[in-house]
C-alpha cells in the first residue's frame, strides 16, 4: 500500500494499481505507521538457481486496531489456499507473516477504515521477454471494490462472524458489485484479517502439507526399485 502520487496516475493508473496495490492518501498511511501496522503488498521475480527456473514472491502482512485495518495475501487462480514457504515468527504485531512462492499469485488486499472497506484483487503471472531472459511481471485487476459497507464490528463484539461474511460493494450506479464466485471464500478471510487486532497469524496461506511417515518410505522403496 502506497501513497497516491500525481505522476504515477499521469502515466496509467489501472496498471500501477494492478501492480503495486492499494493506492492510500498519505494521511491513511501514516496512521497506519502510527499504529505500528506492517501491510506489504509488492510481489517480486526471483530465480530459483537449482531448479533454473522463474517464481513470483510475495509475503503475508497486516493486522488491525479497533478504528483500521489493512491486510495483504495471496491465494491461487482458483482462489484456493497457497501453502506458505516460510512462516515467519516476530515480537511486534500486525506485520509480516508468512512468505509464498508460486509462478503465478492472486493478490487479495483489503483496508478497512472503522466499517468502511476497499478490496483488491489482482492476477500476477511471469510473460517470457524475446530480448532478455528475465521474465517480465503481467499483472491484472480481477476486482476492485471502494467503500464497501459491512455494519458488524468484527473487531469487537461480532467477533464470532469473522471468516464468515465480507463487505457488499456497490458500483457508481448503486448496483452490487459482482464479485468473482471463487474469490469470495478469500475475502471473507481477509475480512476478517482486517479486524484481527494485533494480529500474529496467517489468515490465507496454509501450512505446507506434511507427507505421513509411510507414504514417504513408500515413495524412497519405488525409487529405489525403479527400472533405469
Amino acid at each position: 500500500m502506497r501513497a497516491q502520487t500525481a505522476p504515477e496516475q499521469a502515466v496509467n493508473p489501472r496498471e500501477v494499481l494492478a501492480r503495486q496495490g492499494l493506492r492510500l492518501p498519505a494521511l491513511t498511511l501514516k496512521h497506519l505507521r502510527n499504529t505500528g501496522i506492517y501491510c506489504q503488498p509488492s510481489i517480486s521475480i526471483e530465480h530459483q538457481h537449482l531448479a533454473r527456473r522463474y517464481v513470483l514472491r510475495g509475503v503475508e502482512s497486516g493486522g488491525a486496531v479497533a478504528d483500521i485495518g489493512a491486510y495483504s495475501s495471496y491465494v491461487d487462480e482458483d482462489g484456493e489456499p497457497l501453502s506458505w514457504l516460510q512462516r515467519i515468527d516476530s515480537v511486534g504485531l500486525n506485520g509480516v507473516h508468512a512468505i509464498v512462492i508460486a509462478p503465478v499469485l492472486v493478490r487479495v488486499e483489503m483496508i478497512r477504515v472503522q466499517r468502511t472497506y476497499d478490496l483488491l484483487i489482482t492476477k500476477h503471472r511471469l510473460i517470457a521477454s524475446a530480448s532478455r531472459p528475465r521474465p517480465r511481471l503481467q499483472s491484472e485487476i480481477v476486482f476492485f471494490g471502494r467503500r464497501g459497507s459491512l455494519e458488524l464490528e468484527l473487531w469487537s463484539k461480532d467477533s464470532q462472524f469473522r471468516g464468515s461474511i465480507f463487505p457488499v460493494f456497490y458500483t457508481r450506479s448503486g448496483e452490487a458489485a459482482d464479485l468473482p464466485k471463487e474469490f469470495q471464500r478469500a475475502t471473507a478471510l481477509i475480512t476478517a484479517a482486517v479486524s484481527c487486532i494485533g494480529c500474529r497469524h496467517c489468515h490465507l496461506l496454509q501450512p505446507k502439507p506434511v507427507e505421513s511417515p509411510e507414504l514417504m518410505a513408500a515413495d524412497s522403496h519405488l525409487s529405489t526399485h525403479r527400472p533405469a
